[in-house]
Parts: C-alpha cells; structure tokens; sequence
C-alpha cells in the first residue's frame, strides 16, 4: 500500500473503529519518538511522529522562501504542499512530493521555523486531517500517535492516552547527548525556548483528564517503553470489563 498524501482542503475519511490509537504527547527531550517508536514495534503498530508533518511543511515553507513567522505568507506557500509520511517504525520516511526529507527535517533552521507554521490554524486543521487519513490507511491493528495535541485535540477519545515527560534537566542530558557540537547548558536553553513558543499553541505540559502520566526521570529507555505499555495493557483490560 503506498503511503497516503496531504493535499491542502483534503477532507479526512472516518477512522475504522477498530483501529486503536494510542496517543501519546509530552514536551521536547522526553523520548517521545523513539520510546513511541518501539512501543509500536513491541505491538505491531504503525508509527506516526506528528511532529514530522509540522517540520515538513515549515521546510516547504522555507524552501519557498516566505517568512515562517507570517501566517499569510506560510498559508500562500502551503498551496502545493504534499505529503506522505510511512508509518512502519522499521521504515520511517517524510516525503515532500517526490523529495525525500526525513533528514532535511531535522536541521536547525527546520526546529527553529516550525513553531511559527504550527500556530496557524487553518495549517493545524488540515495537518489533522492528514493524520485521520494516515491512521484510516494504516491497515495495522493500531498506530502510535506521538505528538503535542495528541491526547487532547488529534485523538481526544483514544483508548489509551499518556503524557511522557521527565525533568528538565534530565530531557536536556538526553538531548546533548543526541546533538554534537552543543553542550548541555545551549540545549537546555534551546529546550526551554521551544517548550515556551510551542505552549503558547498547546498545553503539552499539563495531563488533561484521563491521561496518564509516564515520568521517565528515573527510568531508562527499556523501563520507560514497558512503563508505556503497561499503561496501553491497563486500559486494554479495563476496556474488556466495561
């Protein structure tokens, strides 16, 4: 199955109701991607980093060379904005019509425009239609939605709903450690300032009634994706009872 395409004023079909979500969103630095990532293996989920929809388009954006931090500008440069995105964990990619970005999307100037693309509705609007079309597609039992908005605005009645986080400090390490050529203290500022422009969009940071919390402060990466999904096994179970 070849993966589904976001145009701009696609109208997203119903998700098959027997597709489980389970959505999971937390601040910069909390292992988001990669503990969603295996987590989706450990069950054969599909895998869906939100965010990657948002750094794709704001590389579009960029490549036309409009200004990120206009929403006039970002929504003109969105006219001939395509997307597919994989969602097997093994074989992750973004593609931006026939460009391969998966890597592109990562740079700097990437992470430092996104902010700016994402705080537009209309862009939010149709960037969740894009991932109710993704998830409808699947043709897995389940995907592994990781996000900012996930719990409360992508997938509000998902089954299972966890907010990841850790300390500041912690999420700084572990980020340094993934970034050459910045120490601890320029990452922790950059992690500070991406949290206080992104919460300016959502609450990412606070647990919104029925989710739960996993806090990987004290937790490696082997305890932290058994700790997400004991959280999925609970509710599986209170599911059978109800």
């Amino acid at each position: 199955m070849s993966d589904p395409v976001l145009r701009p004023g696609d109208v997203a079909p119903d998700v098959p109701g027997e597709t489980v979500i389970i959505a999971i969103d937390g601040p910069a630095g909390s292992g988001k991607s990669s503990v969603s990532k295996q987590a989706a293996r450990r069950l054969g989920y599909g895998y869906l980093d939100t965010g990657a929809a948002y750094r794709a388009l704001a590389w579009h954006v960029l490549e036309h060379g409009a200004d990120t931090s206009d929403a006039s500008a970002v929504l003109d440069a969105s006219g001939d904005f395509v997307l597919s995105i994989s969602l097997d964990p093994d074989a992750y990619s973004v593609r931006v019509a026939d460009v391969d970005v998966t890597e592109a999307i990562r740079q700097p100037r990437v992470t430092d425009a996104v902010s700016g693309v994402a705080r537009v509705p209309a862009i939010r609007e149709s960037i969740n239609a894009l991932f109710r079309t993704l998830v409808a597609s699947c043709g897995r039992p389940g995907v592994v939605v990781e996000g900012r908005d996930i719990t409360t605005v992508v997938a509000p009645d998902a089954p299972v709903r966890i907010l990841l986080t850790a300390a500041p400090e912690v999420r700084a390490a572990r980020r340094s450690a993934e970034i050459t050529g910045q120490d601890a203290t320029e990452v922790a500022a950059a992690l500070h300032l991406r949290d206080a422009t992104d919460a300016k969009v959502v609450d990412f940071l606070t647990a919104a009634p029925g989710v739960a919390v996993v806090d990987s402060t004290d937790l490696d990466f082997d305890e932290t994706v058994e700790a997400v999904l004991a959280v999925a096994r609970r509710a599986e179970g209170e599911h059978d009872h109800v």
